[in-house]
């Protein structure tokens, strides 16, 4: 199977996961016992994706997991450790934490997920614009280093053939 991106997140009775293929999104639909009814401590949560404790407690506050509880104990599913991954790609490729969340709301098996795959592709675009003006800000900045670094050669050159 190829590389799986977990990019979006199924109901208590499926898990579905957009495969990443040369030009194209495929969906497969894991079933029920597929997704595992297996739950995690937030300490296990945290060792698994490598991120702190901390930083699933402030998903957590953000509204974007709710894990069940019991007493002080915090349990996690599934659901909410694909959850996590989908918060963690999405800031790897410099989605906002309200973007990842945006998108994990527009979650709609139903509705064959449409309009969430399609908010996925505008904000891939709109990143990918910002990106483009990045580099060629940076390319800019190298071309005034190139020429101030220029300018202070010659002087120095100039400042040390002259005599004293």
């Amino acid at each position: 199977m190829p590389e799986c991106d977990l990019s979006t997140f199924g109901t208590a009775t499926q898990l579905d996961v957009y495969v990443k293929q040369p030009l194209a999104l495929r969906l497969y639909t894991f079933p029920s016992h597929a997704m595992s009814s297996q739950t995690y401590s937030i300490s296990e949560l945290a060792r698994e994706l490598d991120i702190t404790t901390r930083a699933i407690r402030f998903y957590e506050e953000q509204g974007m997991l709710s894990p069940e509880r019991k007493g002080l104990e915090r349990i996690y599913t599934a659901r909410d450790k694909v959850t996590l991954k989908l918060i963690l790609r999405g800031k790897r490729i410099g989605f906002s934490l309200a973007e990842c969340k945006e998108l994990i709301s527009l979650y709609d098996p139903a509705g064959g997920n449409q309009k969430q795959l399609q908010t996925m592709l505008d904000k891939i675009a709109e990143r990918r614009d910002q990106l483009e003006q990045q580099l060629l800000d940076i390319h800019q900045m190298q071309l005034e280093l190139d020429t101030a670094e220029e300018r202070c050669r010659a002087a120095l050159a100039t400042t040390a053939a002259a005599p004293l």
